[in-house]
């Protein structure tokens, strides 16, 4: 399973990529000065990492890169960016001659607590997320928390669903209350740090008993189920959004909407959808749909967790327990 590296240095990167032969670096065109940092005298490709882009045709770009610089089984393909970079650049080198080796450089706080880890590579398939991909492990993830330094706010509170959704399924020491203190703008990076790690570890430990998503991992879609219906909605209205809401962001409409059923079934005090949308508004998150529930039928409807009208759901205990159980998707 893979290597997770922390550190404020990339002194230490250096030192794990000096073991390779030939070192490819893919990255987020954004971070041209971050990736001549990591990649020195290495070749590197700039992409659009933007969920639009995240397709076939960008793999196969990146795919045909490699084979221009002769890439082969020793070479490693670094990718530097947010999950749409380490998602695109994993699955190019998953099916690049069956499969050379990659690792991941995650700069955003998304990609560290979550899409950089586990293995999973995707792009997506006429607007419907990550329909197409792979389960690769990469050599490692090395976790630069400076890099977060720079973001904006909003792409901060992108990963901060994600963090959060990680201690509602595990919540070690209080975790997830340290982490809506710290989230809060603005955010304390220091104190966070620790949190990214802790985060990290319990996203690894899940796939180091699951690798292929079989059972326990399956804890990890918590809140995707509707978040990935809500991106697919919208890219396909695109008139009706003209501000976009970020993966993360649907991710905490899908996770409120998780306690709702919750609460319903009675899996869950009465109270804990209410609880999580007060915590989620305290960092800033969005809480309610964008569009009529039904709008989002076709796209529940094609999960890739379906079967017939059920769907594997992930639904809330409490803060720190969270159950898998058949759920009939009903309109």
């Amino acid at each position: 399973m893979q290597k997770i590296k922390i550190s404020g240095s990339l002194t230490s990167l250096r030192f794990l990529l000096f073991k390779y032969r030939k070192v490819l670096v893919v990255y987020d065109r954004k971070l041209e000065n971050l990736a001549g940092q990591i990649g020195q005298d290495n070749q590197s490709l700039p992409i659009i990492a933007e969920e639009q882009y995240k397709t076939m045709e960008t793999v196969m770009a990146v795919c045909r890169w490699l084979l221009s610089q002769k890439a082969d089984k020793e070479t490693l393909l670094l990718a530097v960016g947010g999950g749409v970079t380490t998602d695109i650049a994993g699955f190019a080198a998953s099916i690049y001659k069956r499969g050379i080796r990659y690792a991941n450089v995650p700069t955003t706080l998304l990609a560290m607590v979550d899409a950089s880890i586990g293995g999973k590579t995707g792009v997506n398939l006429d607007s419907y997320k990550n329909m197409l991909g792979t389960v690769c492990q990469p050599e490692f993830t090395f976790i630069y928390p400076k890099a977060l330094e720079t973001l904006p706010q909003r792409e901060m509170r992108n990963g901060a669903a994600e963090m959060l959704k990680t201690f509602i399924i595990k919540n070690r020491h209080n975790n997830y209350a340290d982490a809506l203190s710290v989230l809060k703008a603005p955010v304390d990076f220091k104190a966070l740090e620790p949190l990214i790690e802790a985060a990290a570890k319990v996203k690894r430990e899940i796939v180091c008993r699951d690798e292929f998503e079989k059972g326990p991992r399956r804890v990890l879609n918590l809140g995707h189920t509707y978040a990935h219906a809500i991106e697919w909605w919208q890219h396909t209205n695109p008139t009706e959004n003209p501000a976009l809401l970020s993966h993360g962001e649907a991710v905490a409409i899908g996770i409120v909407k998780a306690a709702s059923l919750s609460a319903d079934k009675g899996y869950c005090d009465e109270s804990l959808p209410q609880q999580l949308k007060r915590d989620f508004e305290s960092v800033g998150l969005p809480t309610e749909f964008p569009c009529p529930e039904e709008e989002l039928a076709p796209a529940l409807l094609q999960d890739k967790k379906i079967t017939g009208k059920k769907i594997n759901f992930v639904f809330i205990k409490r803060i720190g327990k969270v159950t898998v159980k058949k759920h009939e998707i009903r309109f």
